[in-house]
């Protein structure tokens, strides 16, 4: 039967693809790039951003320290708490921040903003013809989609100029809002009989943040406090230094001198994954599963137990994770999770949820505990932005799926400062060596080969 052939096939090639695990220390493979006590191997240098977690002693000892986040040298805590002092909106200001590396005066700002809004609508045709023939039934991967077909749409796809790829990227920056909304509201007519489509214009005198909310809602209404707590997950979501997965991605396939939009298109890609963006809707998921086969949240002994279950694998996706705890670089805290967190608060608060915020925070001080009782390991496991980012997306009713496309488009800031620094300095195409461990073999000529 064919589905034996395919099967033995499989199993083929799973065996043909095994490597003894011995291997890779005799030859010293960095692993996931990273050292052996952990931290990433250093491949490049970058003025963009910087992730500080832990410092290194002389013995190559990985010291904890709380986490910073650095957009251009400054601290985002800053950026957040200066703009909630101000009432204010943040994340065009920090895009603006990323790209040229120097925060604008008001003047600056404002025509900066400007610009993106005269961009906010996509070219004539491009919704009915690029996502509403052909919806998905995930919204990062009609966003990369949607990325490489704006190629046909550009007059100049291929130049590289500086000049050029910055025209490129602002008009990403200004096109994703109106892009994760599209592809969402055509999942809900093409792939849900039951819902009806809400395709509003995006409103070029608003942000990003209050264009996600005004495009994904049927009645596009929203409340200003509600705009600016999405505003700041999108600043905390703008960069992660060069080298969290997408980031590094982007400079990968930039270093081989390829168009804007298939580099962005590769770093959705990445960021679609559940090891990298696709984690915050794993902690959205794991939350409605607990309070599912835990219907009283607050009782301590039964979500202790459940976490257990959690992380022998007996419950949940079976993974035996905990997601929203733990994170490559921070070892004592995550700053993102730490400024998310009060505004967490307050929207619960107002929501009626302190129930369910209550349960994240059990979760943040539980979950490393248990996560060391069972797993007998002593890996720091501090919260992460997802755990709190989770929790404020249920809040604000924005859809699950919408969770990663919303990630993507607060990172395309990031992406693209990352593409402009390898297009100014990169003068090579990224290209690592893999150690080829395969003896040779023999060619056997079909008529002599052994039958199976």
């Amino acid at each position: 039967m064919e589905s034996d052939f395919t099967k033995e096939l499989a199993q083929r090639l799973r065996e043909s693809n095994e490597i003894d695990p011995a291997l890779y220390g005799k030859w010293d493979v960095k692993r996931g790039l990273r050292n052996a006590n952990g931290s990433g191997v250093v491949v490049g240098l970058t003025r963009v951003g910087d992730v500080q977690g832990y410092t290194v002693n002389a013995r190559g000892e990985k010291i904890p320290i709380g986490g910073k986040l650095f957009y251009r040298g400054v601290d985002v805590e800053d950026i957040v708490n200066n703009c909630t002092a101000e009432d204010r909106f943040g994340y065009e200001e920090t895009s603006y921040l990323l790209l040229f590396g120097e925060l604008p005066d008001r003047e600056r700002l404002r025509a900066y903003e400007r610009l993106l809004g005269k961009k906010r609508i996509l070219p004539k045709g491009f919704i009915r013809d690029m996502i509403l023939t052909a919806p998905s039934g995930n919204i990062m991967n009609k966003l990369a989609r949607s990325v490489l077909a704006l190629y046909s749409y550009d007059r100049n796809p291929d130049d590289t100029s500086i000049d050029n790829v910055l025209r490129q990227s602002i008009d990403l920056i200004a096109y994703f809002p109106t892009l994760i909304a599209a592809a969402y509201q055509a999942k809900q007519m093409l792939m849900n009989s039951r819902n009806s489509i809400y395709l509003h214009s995006p409103d070029p005198t608003r942000g990003a943040a209050e264009n996600i909310l005004l495009l994904t809602r049927p009645d596009g209404a929203f409340t200003d406090f509600e705009a600016k707590l999405l505003d700041l997950c999108l600043v905390l979501h703008a960069e992660h230094g060069g080298g969290n997965n997408s980031s590094f991605t982007t400079h990968v396939v930039t270093s081989t001198g390829t168009d804007t939009y298939s580099a962005v298109a590769a770093a959705v890609g990445s960021l679609k994954g559940p090891r990298h963006g696709g984690a915050n809707i794993e902690v959205i998921e794991m939350i409605e599963d607990i309070k599912k086969q835990t219907p009283d949240i607050t009782d301590e002994r039964k979500l202790r137990e459940y976490l257990i279950k959690l992380l022998k694998g007996e419950a949940g996706d079976g993974s035996g994770l905990i997601y929203g705890l733990g994170h490559a670089v921070y070892t004592v805290s995550d700053p993102r999770a730490v400024l998310l967190k009060g505004m967490a608060r307050r929207l619960a608060e107002e929501r009626g949820l302190l129930d369910d915020f209550a349960l994240c925070e059990y979760i943040e001080r539980q979950g490393p505990l248990l996560f060391r009782e069972v797993k007998g390991t002593e890996k720091a496991m501090p919260a992460n932005v997802d755990l709190y980012s989770g929790f404020v997306y249920k809040a604000l009713g924005i859809p699950n799926e919408l969770a990663t496309p919303i990630f993507a488009t607060a990172r395309i800031a990031g992406w693209c400062a990352h593409r402009l620094e390898e297009l100014t300095e990169g003068a090579r195409i990224v290209r690592p060596a893999y150690k080829c461990v395969q003896p040779p073999v023999r060619y056997i000529p079909l008529a002599e080969r052994p039958q199976q």
